[in-house]
């Protein structure tokens, strides 16, 4: 099934599976896809789904829509095809059986994890597969207390749509938070989280929508 992975800034941020005929995306709270940023007009562009083929088409948008670096009105989306749209990038999938979500993860030329944490001691690999990381929210108050969510995906978003919503990232070494809707911003240890990915720490406190939780590593 094919599905688009919107990210920025290199961190991924969340994942559609198209399902529908007709998906839209832009900035207002009524599309499938929506990308709350200035930059994005609020009904952007549409994605119509044909069989196994997905066409992407610009809304007369304000900022334009580009696939892989070049302007477009109207285009045949084809495997691992990056969307641009302002500072969002969003990777169209057609999954093939066998391929593994880990390696559609967009990561920017020259990131690397802080070597603090790539060299874990003598003889260690240099960078850590992410499915060696471990971690999970427990939640602290409200209906679902005491639950436990192992972090096992690549990207968990956490919240209420419409009222805020962050989403949780595995890395190679860890994992990073970042604020991806809402009015209201979720904080980090009393700290509002924006759109920059924030680095998480063993018992870290969050609070989402009201909601208390705590990050668990390990």
């Amino acid at each position: 099934m094919p599905k688009m992975i919107v990210s920025i800034d290199g961190v991924v941020i969340k994942e559609v599976q198209l399902t529908k005929d007709r998906t839209t995306l832009g900035r207002r709270p009524y599309n499938d896809i929506v990308i709350d940023n200035l930059a994005v007009s609020g009904e952007h562009a549409v994605l119509q789904m044909s069989g196994s083929e997905v066409h992407l088409e610009d809304l007369n948008s304000t900022n334009g829509t580009y696939i892989n670096g070049k302007a477009v009105k109207k285009q045949l989306l084809q495997n691992n095809d990056t969307v641009e749209i302002g500072k969002y990038k969003i990777k169209y999938i057609n999954e093939v059986p066998g391929a593994t979500f880990d390696k559609t993860v967009i990561m920017k030329p020259g990131m690397v994890p802080p070597p603090a944490e790539a060299t874990a001691g003598a003889g260690a690999p240099a960078v850590a597969e992410a499915g060696d990381v471990k971690g999970a929210i427990k939640v602290l108050s409200g209906a679902a207390a005491g639950r436990e969510v192992p972090l096992v995906k690549v990207v968990t978003t956490i919240g209420k749509p419409g009222v805020a919503v962050a989403a949780i990232t595995k890395r190679p070494y860890g994992f990073v938070v970042a604020h991806v809707e809402g009015g209201n911003k979720p904080t980090l240890n009393g700290t509002a989280i924006g759109q920059e990915p924030v680095t998480l720490k063993n018992g870290d406190l969050l609070e989402l929508a009201g909601t208390q939780m705590q990050f668990v590593q390990g």
